[in-house]
């Protein structure tokens, strides 16, 4: 059977990471090693762009600024949160792709993100258009189904247990166990992040910050939360919180919510707040807050290599999967079953991930509910391994953009 000739669409759906231009830099790469791959696009902000058929030429960027994509933070072709909801918006992407002769698709997003890709797969298939589909895994918060970890969260990771460490060094040299440091992190219905701040701690010091950890995965108790800061500053010359900014009570409502309500459109933060609020009034210590916000997913400068690798492995993975008629799937990483660290790449049907999410295992955390044991310690170290080399200029991390170049429309705007 002859391979399918044409050409290739990279687009991205939500919120960046400090390795998803890697995975970019992946397909790139990748698809200008085979010969049926005539040119490869990218749609400028994901699924937006293509609706709207802004398409650039990837195959024109120079090869400098592709390898520069593996250590650039950001989304180097734009992002959205725009999801196909309509069948005219299903009919307009499948007409933008017919256009441009698009024969593969790859999309970068998380589990919820691919439902746009599978979609277009499906109409494809109803249309008989020759068009293969495969997503590939993107977030920081770890939560996406069927993947051993997610390209992203090793570096989010990394960034957070350094901060937390930092943090708590600076608290050390003044407290006089009355200072609480409180750090909020990212993580809306999982814990993952929040876990990771407990790589800061030292091999075989267990008392190390940061001291309490509060994930989503436990009910979130005010009362038990200021009696584990009074026995913390009873112990240790300063405390060091770290806590998701999903957490939720015993009856499952957010504990914080900046606007909207607790349904998927809300915007978090605030736990913070609402915890300074606690500790000021209960113990009456003195308390420094900290947001890591969207530091968590930009820091590129402090990325993991592993992380960087495997986000460039999966890139590279979605085009062979493609080319060999795989369709309708997304990569997947898959840890070695030995105990060297080692990762693979694998295939999930779309049909998996949609409307799942992978929670940070109960049994990683231990009965206190405010820290992890040495399982999350054994999966989480060796995603943070290793440091990506960044160019500095005058003193700052240089990061590349693309040219950008645009393909000409062939059809007229969409104005569904």
């Amino acid at each position: 059977m002859a391979e399918l000739a044409g050409n290739c669409l990279i687009g991205q759906s939500g919120g960046p990471t400090a390795v998803v231009n890697a995975t970019i830099a992946g397909i790139v790469s990748e698809a200008l090693n085979h010969g049926n791959i005539e040119e490869v696009y990218g749609a400028l902000n994901g699924v937006a762009g293509l609706l709207q058929e802004e398409l650039v030429d990837l195959a024109a960027e120079s090869q400098q600024a592709i390898r520069g994509l593996r250590y650039t933070p950001g989304a180097a072709l734009g992002s959205c949160r725009t999801k196909l909801k309509k069948p005219s918006e299903v009919e307009r992407a499948l007409e933008v792709l017919k256009a441009h002769n698009i024969r593969y698709y790859f999309h970068i997003g998380d589990g919820d993100s691919q439902e746009s890709a599978a979609k277009i797969a499906e109409a494809a298939r109803v249309a008989n258009y020759d068009l293969h589909v495969i997503g590939v895994p993107k977030t920081i918060d770890n939560d996406v189904p069927t993947t051993d970890h997610c390209p992203g969260y090793g570096s989010a990771a990394k960034f957070i247990a350094t901060t937390v460490r930092e943090l708590a060094i600076d608290a050390d040299a003044t407290a006089q166990n009355d200072i609480v440091t409180i750090i909020e992190v990212m993580g809306r219905n999982t814990g993952w992040l929040a876990a990771a701040s407990t790589l800061a701690k030292r091999r075989d010091h267990p008392n190390d910050p940061p001291h309490l950890v509060y994930v989503p995965e436990v009910a979130f108790d005010a009362a038990k939360f200021a009696d584990d800061v009074r026995r913390i500053l009873k112990r240790e010359k300063h405390c060091v919180i770290v806590a998701g900014e999903g957490l939720v009570d015993k009856d499952g409502n957010y504990v914080a919510v900046e606007s909207g309500d607790a349904a998927a459109a809300a915007q978090f933060g605030g736990v913070g707040d609402h915890l300074k609020e606690i500790v000021e009034s209960q113990v009456g210590a003195k308390v420094r807050l900290t947001r890591l916000g969207v530091s968590q997913r930009a820091a590129a400068h402090l990325a993991s290599k592993t992380d960087a690798d495997e986000a460039f492995l999966a890139g590279q993975a979605a085009v062979k999967a493609a080319i060999d008629g795989e369709s309708e799937k997304m990569i997947t990483l898959v840890r070695g079953d030995t105990d060297q660290y080692s990762c693979e790449t694998g295939l999930v049907a779309f049909t998996d991930l949609v409307g799942n999410t992978k929670k940070l295992p109960r049994e990683w955390i231990n009965e206190d509910g405010v820290s992890l044991n040495f399982q999350f310690y054994r999966y989480a170290t060796p995603l943070i391994q290793g440091e990506v080399t960044v160019p500095f200029e005058n003193g700052i991390p240089s990061y590349v953009r693309l040219a950008a170049e645009r393909v000409d429309k062939q059809l007229n705007p969409f104005e569904g």
